[in-house]
């Protein structure tokens, strides 16, 4: 089987690409060809493929052109349909192409008669800033009442041109047929189909098939250090600032902020002012350091304040036998069984963190039971062998034989 693996960037910025790499090498490993597709970033990872690579969109220094395409890009759909030509791809699976590579490949599948599956790894579907999130809360309003509620709310960085752009985007990507024109859409979570088929998805198009991580060769033996640790993007939508709240009278407690984002320089801003000296900042850190940081960690922490899709990062830290606090927000409920292999808390609610924080820290040795009941879940339900086998079904279903 050869699979066309389409995404806007080839280099590890967040879970999602995290994903885009686990499947290629996942398909992979199972005797199956994949040849990604992707814009031509300076970060991008190298790869066989990216002579196919279209130039990215500008976003530092937008021009008129790079406006242009960031809605319709044409060099896009030019490239991939010289790869599809020279590929011929039995299927294309689709994950984040939206502002890079846009709507414009859908055409050039569908022309070809290349079935199309997409991972649905946030709600752009459904909401122009994908994450159905503005002005502090969760937000419903372009799925109910039309797109252009984006541009009346300003909900991207509160500017009338970006949001604006964001909704003509949107409307662009439809008539496009970022619906129609997909056999079949995959939810990482249930939460996720739930609020696609409630805004219009038909329930026989999406298929819920978790995310993954293949565990095998990683060890738990690792004994857990003295601090708590927080993975992922820093931006007040990853509810950070209740976090800080919560931990801000633990001074006896160390806290690691991994990751970077839009809200960085606030938060340490933050930090600084509240003389918060046992919160650290590490800045972004991935492959085996990342992985040292979560295996030496008493619990990660995931207190989003948004609908997150699924939370890959708390499958992460169950693979390394490490327990996680959540607020439980959109699909992270369907990963973490309160008092089982985590603890759950109010979102937003610092005192209920702080209460959830205290107990892991003072009772090590539950936490670490919760730890080892965690990677028995990922082991049971999250393994690369489980996925793959769903994901053959998917792809079953829209044509491709295995």
């Amino acid at each position: 089987m050869r699979v066309a693996n389409i995404n806007q960037i080839h280099f590890l910025r967040g879970g999602v690409d995290r994903y885009f790499f686990a499947l290629s090498d996942l398909l992979t490993h199972r005797g199956h060809e994949v040849a990604p597709f992707c814009a031509a970033h300076p970060q991008n990872e190298p790869s066989d493929w990216s002579d196919y690579f279209p130039a990215a969109v500008d976003f530092n220094r937008p021009g008129p052109v790079d406006l242009a395409r960031y809605v319709f890009n044409p060099q896009a759909a030019a490239a991939l349909k010289r790869l599809v030509r020279n590929f011929s791809p039995d299927v294309a699976h689709l994950h984040i192409y939206y502002g890079q590579l846009t709507a414009s490949i859908l055409p050039v599948l569908r022309q070809a008669g290349v079935p199309i599956v997409q991972t649905l790894h946030e709600y752009k579907l459904i909401c122009p800033t994908y994450s159905l999130f503005n002005d502090g809360q969760v937000c419903e309003r372009c799925p109910k009442g039309g797109f252009y509620q984006a541009t009346i709310t300003r909900c991207n960085r509160k500017s009338l041109a970006r949001s604006a752009l964001s909704t003509v985007e949107s409307y662009v990507s439809r008539w496009l047929g970022n619906i129609d024109r997909v056999d079949h859409f995959i939810a990482v979570s249930d939460f996720v189909r739930q609020k696609m088929v409630e805004y219009g998805i038909a329930p026989d198009r999406i298929t819920t098939v978790h995310n993954f991580i293949d565990c095998g060769s990683i060890p738990t033996s690792h004994a857990p250090g003295d601090y708590v640790l927080y993975l992922g993007r820093l931006e007040r939508i990853k509810g950070l600032d209740t976090l800080l709240e919560a931990v801000a009278p633990l001074r006896h407690v160390r806290v690691l902020l991994v990751g970077d984002g839009a809200d960085r320089d606030r938060l340490a801003r933050e930090i600084e002012v509240r003389e918060l000296t046992h919160v650290e900042m590490l800045g972004y850190r991935a492959g085996p350091e990342l992985e040292a940081l979560i295996s030496g960690a008493i619990c990660t922490v995931s207190p989003s304040e948004c609908y997150e899709t699924f939370g890959l990062t708390l499958i992460e830290s169950f693979a390394r036998a490490r327990p996680v606090i959540t607020s439980g927000m959109g699909g992270m409920a369907e990963v973490v069984a309160d008092g089982i292999d985590g603890l759950v808390f109010e979102p937003g609610h610092a005192e209920s963190l702080r209460q959830a924080i205290e107990w892991m820290v003072a009772h090590r040795e539950e936490a670490a039971e919760m730890g080892r009941a965690g990677r028995a879940k990922v082991e049971a339900q999250f393994s690369a062998s489980v996925h793959f086998e769903k994901l053959a079904q998917v792809y079953r279903g829209v044509g491709v034989a295995l």
